[in-house]
């Protein structure tokens, strides 16, 4: 598709937008390292609790415990949502997250079993 095609291509007779602030564009720089810093730390967090779950599934499995504990597992949410609350966020949101992975353990405690 030629320049002239494509919509999206940048015509002489629109308006360029304004170039960004260096001030801002560095601000933007420094806290996308944070979340990405952030984002590691979460992704090895949850590395370790998996490794503490795969644990528990290989200790249930040996002793012919059920994969899934809904008491243990209710207990979890409330908490969680209660820490959600205390650190400003969605507690919906934290107990999706909670859930996402509760269901991904009981999977791996399943292939114990299996």
């Amino acid at each position: 598709m030629s320049e002239a095609q494509d919509p999206r291509a940048n015509r002489s007779d629109e308006p360029s937008a304004p170039s960004p602030d260096p001030a801002v564009l560095a601000e933007l720089e420094e806290m996308r390292s944070s979340i990405d810093n952030i984002d590691a730390a979460l992704v090895h967090m949850l590395a370790e609790r998996f490794k503490c779950t795969k644990r528990v599934g290989r200790l249930k499995a040996t002793h012919d415990l059920p994969p899934a504990d809904p008491d243990r597992e209710a207990r979890q949410i409330e908490r969680l949502r209660s820490l959600a609350v205390e650190a400003d966020l969605d507690p919906a949101f934290a107990e999706k997250f909670l859930n996402f992975i509760i269901s991904e353990v009981i999977r791996h405690h399943e292939a114990f079993r299996g």
